[in-house]
């Protein structure tokens, strides 16, 4: 495979290629064939979400679907379904290096050259170029694509500027809107957009994914379906367990959670290996499992009959996203933000 280009995104990981620059893509299979369908049949909607889970290939799909419609003017004679794109072409290496002039990849922005890493969300400085973007003639006379990925990481500003250009879309563009929480972007997006439902990988083809990318997969037949269930059916995730330490994250919250008393020294223990400076990741994961655990025990009772329960919880989950956020938006304290989160959500789960 070519040395790859593509620009590291504010969620790049270690050895995964960006899905601009990934030429595989395991499942979906449905979803890949509407959309050779739709544009076969020459009706391709102005606007596609994607909704799904975070890292099962979402983004992968629409680059692949990109890469099928710009080497496939002619739509009557496009193949009937999408064919891995090669990691040779022309295309697929402009469309990686995000230089083609017929696709814009909008995602969050690098922070001022003062500081390291990546603003927290789609500004809307970043939606503004959609219109230089369409102000051009496509190139070939044919199609121009915006990728907005994730579409759900935009703010408010950012957000009714897109919704603009949804109201009155220019000819012959095609708006990819990734979303892993469809239910964050305004409705007027949401209804201006064809929905593409995707579902969480089987066994298999999250296996196929994890061994292509060369990870070190459990040798026993448990501890690779332990990983399976701990992953979701995420890619992405699998690779946040297995390398960056997930597993041993998720385990210790989980015993912290489940001890009859509340949390002491082994709280701050977890909180100081998941808030250290170069702990990003592992930060990030803590957080996940957090709200996972409180989306779990919603789950439940909502299923056992225990309304008042499931709705308070959902409550709970509410306020914890809400201070998760609030902790990267004005870079708070993280160990006091974990110390914090674990005695929450330890004392919720016991109401």
């Amino acid at each position: 495979m070519f040395e790859r280009i593509a620009p590291e995104q504010h969620d790049t990981l270690d050895r995964i290629p960006e899905p601009s620059a990934n030429p595989f893509l395991a499942g979906h299979g449905q979803a890949a064939a509407a959309l050779a369908a739709a544009y076969r049949a020459g009706k391709l909607p102005h606007a596609l979400l994607f909704t799904g889970p975070r890292g099962i290939g979402k983004a992968t799909l629409a680059f692949h679907f990109v890469y099928h419609v710009l080497t496939n003017p002619d739509h009557t004679s496009a193949p009937g379904k999408i064919l891995p794109p090669d990691p040779k072409s022309t295309y697929f290496r402009q469309v990686a290096a995000g230089s083609h002039p017929s696709v814009l990849h909008l995602t969050r922005p690098a922070n001022d050259r003062s500081a390291a890493g990546f603003k927290s969300a789609i500004t809307v400085d970043e939606v503004r170029r959609v219109s230089r973007f369409t102000s051009h003639t496509a190139h070939d006379g044919g199609y121009r694509f915006v990728v907005v990925d994730p579409a759900d990481d935009m703010n408010v500003s950012a957000a009714n500027a897109l919704l603009k250009s949804l109201e009155e879309p220019p000819a012959r563009t095609v708006f990819i809107l990734i979303a892993h929480s469809a239910g964050r972007l305004l409705p007027t997006i949401r209804s201006r957009c064809q929905a593409v439902r995707f579902s969480p990988l089987v066994q298999d083809d999250l296996y196929a994914v994890l061994e292509r990318l060369e990870i070190d997969l459990p040798a026993d037949a448990e501890g690779r379906a332990a990983l399976a269930a701990a992953a979701a059916g995420s890619p992405r995730t699998a690779v946040l367990m297995t390398e960056y330490g997930g597993l041993e994250v998720s385990a210790a919250l989980d015993k912290l959670l489940g001890a009859p008393h509340p949390p002491g020294v082994d709280a701050h223990r977890l909180a100081d290996a998941v808030a250290a400076k170069d702990r990003a990741i592992q930060f990030m994961m803590f957080n996940d499992r957090l709200l996972d655990v409180l989306a779990e025990a919603a789950g439940d009772a909502a299923r056992t009959g225990d309304i008042e329960r499931a709705v308070r919880l959902s409550g709970a989950w509410q306020e914890m996203r809400v201070a998760i956020g609030e902790a990267d938006t004005y870079n708070l304290d993280r160990k006091q933000h974990a110390l914090t989160m674990i005695l929450r959500l330890h004392d919720t789960l016991r109401m």
